[in-house]
């Protein structure tokens, strides 16, 4: 009997440790995708939107940033892409304007796996002349429980890169009111290295291959790139993978896809 309870006790005790371990090591993976779709244009002047729907399915994102999203303008027949995007992919949208164009809007999109606490619509400096651009701030829980936050957002395409690079300080200010672990996703329109590039990387961990960032534009023949993921703080995530995600049709951008862990403080 005495050997028994021996026993028992053992197990007690490893099952403890062994458990108190796994919830200490506990993590959950958050798979981010990025892609400006061109208004939903396609490269073929169609308006095709389940070539894009197919292809942000077959990456099976928690969350996704879109560009170039258009809300019932003339060009897009007054269709809400977004919505329509949201119900060939199962996923919950939010449309965040930049500005008023063709007898509609023009903006961001954001689509997530789970349902959104707080979105917020954050407008970011241009010069008059220039075109308006906006960041969407959105607060959320994972499906594991963990929250955090996601920015999606698309810079200025100018040469001159002056309000791409007020663009990326706007954003470096808003860092320090996150008040979660985040990931910022967007066409940034700049390349690495650059001034823009460079400002967000003092806070923010990109996860593109410092040593040979594959190119994302254009993308029937890549050369540059301009499309990022990132997250914030460094310490509470691994990068676990990044690819870059090549269709000629579907839009002049490549979508980027990057699976995230995120790690117990």
């Amino acid at each position: 009997m005495k050997i028994k309870i021996l026993f028992l006790s053992l197990a007690l005790c490893l099952f403890s440790v062994v458990n108190g371990t796994a919830q200490k090591e506990k993590s959950t993976e958050v798979r981010v995708l990025t892609y400006n779709i061109l208004h939903g244009a396609n490269t073929n002047g169609n308006f095709d939107l389940d070539i894009i729907a197919d292809l942000i399915k077959k990456t099976n994102p928690d969350l996704v940033a879109l560009q170039e999203v258009d809300f019932k303008t003339n060009r897009v027949n007054k269709r809400d892409i977004l919505s329509e995007l949201a119900v060939k992919t199962g996923l919950t949208p939010v449309f965040i304007k930049a500005m008023d164009y063709d007898g509609g809007e023009y903006g961001e999109g954001l689509l997530s796996r789970t349902s959104f606490i707080k979105t917020e619509n954050v407008s970011l400096p241009h010069a008059p002349q220039n075109e308006p651009k906006a960041a969407g701030l959105a607060t959320l829980v994972t499906t594991t429980g963990d929250t955090i936050q996601f920015i999606a957002t698309h810079f200025d395409h100018l040469e001159e890169g002056k309000d791409r690079l007020k663009q990326a300080r706007a954003i470096h200010k808003l860092t320090d009111k996150l008040e979660y672990p985040a990931v910022l996703a967007g066409d940034l329109n700049d390349i690495p290295g650059s001034p823009t590039i460079n400002l967000l990387e003092e806070k923010w961990q990109a996860s593109y291959d410092k040593k040979g960032a594959v190119p994302t534009y254009p993308s029937n023949k890549p050369n540059i790139k301009i499309d990022y993921v990132m997250f914030y703080p460094k310490h509470h995530w691994e990068l676990v993978e990044t690819r870059v995600i090549q269709d000629s049709i579907a839009s002049d951008h490549n979508a980027v896809l990057s699976v995230l862990k995120l790690l117990n403080p």
